[in-house]
């Protein structure tokens, strides 16, 4: 029989570890509008909480400000401009 030493070796792989969307010295209310587009899709809808990797009370407060930013005329609450390629 020829078997290796270590049959169950764990990949070597390293990986680069993702930065956090929100930096600490971020303040998450609706005048920031740079930091408040990150977390929309292209059609304006709100992406969840998993694609953003943010935690929960992050997420609530994203969502509050995207809310008063869209009563405020600040944000389009749908954007369904069509782009056509030609």
């Amino acid at each position: 029989m020829n078997k290796s030493k270590r049959p169950f070796t764990k990949s070597k792989r390293s990986f680069r570890r993702r930065l956090p969307p929100i930096q600490s010295g971020d303040r998450i209310d609706y005048r920031n509008m740079s930091l408040i587009s990150r977390f929309m899709s292209e059609q304006g809808k709100i992406l969840s909480r998993r694609v953003n990797r943010v935690t929960l009370k992050q997420q609530r407060l994203i969502t509050i400000a995207i809310k008063q930013a869209r009563i405020l005329s600040l944000l389009p609450f749908l954007n369904n401009q069509k782009q056509f390629e030609r």
